[in-house]
């Protein structure tokens, strides 16, 4: 288990940019991939965006592609996000996890789970 502490959620019009980060606990940190999730009222939690151990492979879903970018820093125990190009349809609570291993698209394949920032957006 790892503890997870997501930041930097916020209002932003549609267009604008966001920057959220995850702390971790752990020095273990680059044993494990990271990725975001999300979920806005009435909907599942979707997979947004994995990247590797390493930080060397990185994954998005369709609709973030060209628009997000997932980074990691292992000497600092944090993983980033960056929205770019914000459209009221990312609106949603955006939630860190952890798995060790690998990467995956799947939220039941995460064992740590962060507690969550909210992303408004507006129109």
């Amino acid at each position: 288990q790892v503890q997870l502490v997501e930041s930097g959620g916020g209002l932003v019009q549609a267009g604008g940019s966001l920057r959220l980060s995850c702390a971790a606990s752990r020095r273990t940190f680059s044993s494990y991939a990271m990725g975001w999730f999300r979920q806005a009222p009435g909907k599942e939690r979707e997979f947004v965006a994995a990247i590797s151990k390493s930080g060397g492979n990185t994954y998005y879903t369709d609709s973030v592609k060209g628009r997000f970018t997932i980074t990691r820093d292992n000497a600092k125990n944090t993983v980033f996000l960056q929205m770019n190009s914000l459209k009221p349809e990312d609106t949603a609570v955006y939630y860190c996890a952890a798995r060790a291993g690998s990467s995956s698209y799947s939220a039941l394949e995460y064992g740590s789970w962060g507690q969550g920032t909210q992303v408004t957006v507006s129109s």
